[in-house]
């Protein structure tokens, strides 16, 4: 449960959060169960003190109140998020052992059809220009989302292969984990 005396919030908002907790920190969630000055963040359990510890979330929340939608993508790809591990064997035995540390960085490149005089042009060329994290949605046909924070670059030098549509290259590079909800 967060709180903010008067935060105007109405369930199904998407806000972006800035926390001190880094799991939490960049992450856009959808509101829930809202009163006059609490709401909740639809999907995250902050109950874990070792995850989240008291006195450490120092948070604000931003609504995101507008969305371009980027129209023409050709291919979705993913990179990173592989797990991470240090591995570690005592003198005495003859096995190693693992254990889980961090996550590489996450990434998705779209492939989207030139067509500079769209709206997304110029909202991607801004993102790649001014270098500040943008939220991103993906609505899936089935109805779900998958909600992204990162930082966008555009190639805007398209692909110029014979008997191909020209496409430009968008990278959005992670700042958090994605969040998602079922439709």
């Amino acid at each position: 449960m967060a709180s903010a005396v008067a935060h105007g919030f109405s369930n199904g908002d998407l806000v972006e959060i800035t926390s001190g907790w880094s799991r939490l920190n960049r992450r856009i969630v959808r509101v829930a169960n809202v009163t006059a000055d609490t709401f909740e963040l639809e999907g995250i359990d902050t109950t874990s003190t070792t995850l989240y510890p008291v006195g450490g979330a120092d948070s604000a929340a931003r609504e995101i109140t507008a969305w371009t939608q980027i129209s023409q993508v050709l291919e979705f790809t993913t990179s990173g998020g592989e797990q991470q591990f240090v591995t570690y064997s005592f003198l005495e035995e003859d096995v190693e052992h693992q254990i889980p540390t961090v996550k590489s960085a996450s990434s998705f490149a779209l492939t989207i059809g030139d067509d500079a005089s769209l709206p997304w042009y110029a909202l991607l060329s801004a993102a790649n220009d001014d270098r500040v994290p943008r939220a991103l949605r993906v609505s899936l046909p089935s109805g779900s989302l998958i909600l992204y924070d990162g930082y966008v670059t555009l190639n805007k030098t398209p692909t110029l292969t014979k008997n191909e549509l020209m496409g430009l290259q968008a990278t959005v590079s992670l700042t958090s984990e994605p969040t998602r909800y079922a439709a």
